[in-house]
């Protein structure tokens, strides 16, 4: 079973009078992998500043293996963090950029325990090249800053920041200056990195592939409030909120009654589903990911539509679909022409039901991917729709 390594209970904190956590708890385990996801102003990088000891809460506390240390100041906290900007010595090779922090440190003298001495130089070098073994850079000791990719930038600022050996490291949108391909690249090698090396990574993102892709788990917030925590298939899969719906990947949200258990109605039609636990007739959130969704004939669908929007994609089709004036998102490898009557069928598992919340109606209508947003006021569409 995995040990708590980190609690943070009941944190609050605003700035100039605007809350910018709201009464947050949660807890970190040792060598996990976590990333803080939500859009710009949730208090993801608050939460990681706080972490750090680099901002201190309004109430609340901060508690490492069960210690509190909110008045513990950074440098003495076994945690290190890595920024966006890498802030790299450029007169220094990656050598020294990596072994800084260890020139600084002060150990006891061993001869006179009373004064304080440097690292060994042998330490040193063999901490160093440990790391560069790590990072996959071995070789790149005596190049410069400015000779290195920033990918490779990237990787000795994070050298930079174990080789001191935190518990903890954290990383604040560290990729977000490098090109895509470079970003999926080092996604890959970050996970590798934390793997290898056995620590807890406290990663903050509003990119949710980059949290979909890293991480062991996920806690989506909004607004100073933590709206879930899970894992990535937990979170993709079971979202709590339409917000998470919508946030996490691509989501169609659509308003329904649950008649009962595993049944649920949308547009005056029954779809069987796997939800259970609501109460009869409650009104809820549906999620449907496009992905989900099949394309079928007119004859063969539990509800047709029309194509009002057509976009390529390379592996896929990006298809909008209006059903009555709401726009939903089809991803398909078949093609289907604007102005299309088509028919679309859900397997139950591709249904999931959602308690109603304050997100609820604010999600999941793509009329901004089509050029049409006229309601379909068509009396035969109308009709059709209610002949399938």
């Amino acid at each position: 079973m995995s040990k708590e390594l980190i609690r943070l209970r009941d944190l609050c904190m605003a700035y100039d009078d605007e809350l910018v956590l709201d009464h947050l708890n949660l807890y970190i385990n040792d060598k996990e992998f976590l990333t803080l996801l939500g859009p710009s102003g949730c208090g993801k990088t608050t939460t990681l500043r706080i972490i750090g000891g680099f901002s201190a809460p309004a109430s609340g506390d901060v508690l490492f293996d069960g210690v509190r240390i909110n008045d513990v100041p950074p440098h003495q906290r076994q945690i290190n963090t890595v920024f966006q900007k890498y802030a790299l010595f450029p007169h220094l090779n990656v050598f020294e950029n990596i072994a800084f922090g260890l020139r600084m440190q002060k150990i006891p003298d061993p001869k006179n325990p009373k004064r304080k001495g440097k690292l060994p130089e042998e330490e040193i070098r063999e901490r160093v090249m440990e790391m560069l073994e790590v990072i996959s850079l071995k070789g790149f000791e005596h190049r410069k800053p400015e000779a290195l990719s920033g990918g490779q930038q990237q990787r000795v600022a994070i050298a930079r920041a174990l080789v001191n050996r935190p518990k903890v490291l954290l990383l604040d949108e560290p990729l977000g200056a490098l090109d895509l391909k470079l970003r999926k690249d080092m996604q890959i090698e970050l996970k590798r990195i934390q793997q290898q090396v056995g620590i807890t990574f406290i990663y903050v993102t509003h990119d949710q592939e980059e949290a979909l892709t890293m991480s062991d788990t996920i806690v989506v917030m909004d607004q100073g409030s933590i709206q879930q925590i899970g894992t990535p298939e937990d979170i993709y899969n079971e979202p709590k909120n339409a917000f998470v719906a919508d946030f996490i990947g691509e989501s169609n949200i659509i308003d329904g009654i649950m008649v009962r258990d595993k049944l649920v109605q949308m547009y005056g039609r029954q779809f069987p589903c796997l939800d259970g636990g609501f109460g009869e007739n409650e009104p809820v959130d549906v999620v449907i990911r496009p992905e989900d969704i099949d394309i079928v004939p007119v004859e063969q669908g539990q509800l047709t539509g029309t194509v009002t929007g057509v976009t390529f994609k390379g592996m896929q089709y990006d298809i909008i679909v209006d059903f009555r004036g709401f726009k939903w998102l089809i991803q398909t490898t078949d093609h289907s022409p604007v102005g299309a009557r088509i028919g679309i069928k859900i397997d139950p598992d591709g249904i999931h039901v959602m308690k109603k919340s304050q997100y609820s109606g604010m999600f999941g209508d793509y009329s901004s991917f089509s050029d049409a947003y006229d309601e379909l006021d068509d009396a035969e569409a109308e009709e059709d729709e209610d002949e399938t």
